[in-house]
């Protein structure tokens, strides 16, 4: 008599497996993705590993590595390890707000852009202007106009990262738009919001994932640029672009008041665009299918 096993697998195993087939066709998205989870947890929970990483202390000023200091100190005696941690929030709130908030404005202007053919020419026209003017200025000179914070810095990046969302949505609408499905919904009597929302929408979907790992790439550099020229976050808040404006004179006898924010900035924004272009790998139906 053969017995016939009827136990089935869980659905755990099955989403483990599931989960490490995905990130073994995927590396440069799982190296990305551990990079980035490691600075997103260390950046919450920075005051807790860290204290207080503002207080001046002249008598440690510069000291090597040691074990009290992993990785010295900087010209004020401020433990460099602690503040280059701490930075990891500036950098990270400043890409996923500008992220957010481009991402929304983009996606409501090119959907409106692309459908309603009236208001084609009047947004194109303003997002090309914009467009025009470098990003970098552009932030420079909003954040001139006011005083100088991080909901500043975020405005001023926001405004010339949207064109770009813009024109994607706009071109994506306009190949969706004259699709069959969409053109019932028009016969059918369909009002314009319910087919922007429900027909139209979920096609930007998988591209507006990848421009946002992009603009929020994009974002940490802009920010860190600010702050290195002075007009992005204040002085006393810790951020990659301030301690490598501050440690600039002292690259000989410290190298590692510039290395420790620099190395971490890079690791960063690789990190992000890696997980977009592997999110682009997998979303792209071309991509995957040829993968």
């Amino acid at each position: 008599m053969t017995y016939v096993s009827t136990h089935k697998p869980t659905p755990a195993p099955i989403a483990t497996a599931r989960l490490t087939r995905f990130l073994r066709r995927n590396p440069t998205l799982t190296f990305g993705a551990t990079i980035l989870t490691i600075f997103l947890v260390l950046a919450p929970a920075s005051p807790l590993l860290v204290g207080d990483v503002s207080s001046l202390n002249p008598m440690e000023r510069l000291k090597p590595i040691s074990t009290a200091h992993w990785l010295g100190t900087d010209a004020q005696g401020r433990d460099i390890l602690g503040r280059t941690i701490y930075g990891a929030r500036v950098s990270l709130l400043v890409g996923c707000a500008v992220a957010v908030l481009a991402i929304t404005f983009g996606v409501i202007l090119g959907l409106l852009a692309g459908y309603i053919q009236w208001l084609e020419t009047p947004v194109m026209t303003v997002m090309d202007a914009l467009m025009s003017i470098p990003a970098v200025l552009l932030a420079i000179s909003l954040v001139s106009l006011t005083s100088a914070s991080v909901g500043t810095v975020i405005v001023a990046i926001t405004i010339p990262e949207i064109p770009r969302v813009v024109r994607l949505v706009r071109s994506v609408v306009l190949s969706v738009r004259r699709q069959p499905y969409v053109e019932a919904a028009v016969a059918g009597g369909a009002r314009t919001f319910k087919i922007l929302w429900r027909h139209i929408l979920p096609a930007t979907v998988p591209p507006l994932i990848v421009q946002a790992t992009y603009v929020a790439a994009s974002a940490i550099l802009i920010e860190s640029a600010l702050s290195f020229v002075g007009a992005g976050t204040p002085p006393e808040i810790p951020s990659w672009g301030n301690m490598i404006s501050e440690s600039r004179l002292y690259l000989s006898r410290a190298p590692m008041t510039i290395f420790a924010p620099g190395l971490a900035l890079a690791l960063t924004v690789l990190a992000i665009n890696l997980i977009g272009d592997g999110l682009r790998d997998r979303l792209d139906p071309k991509l995957a299918r040829r993968m």
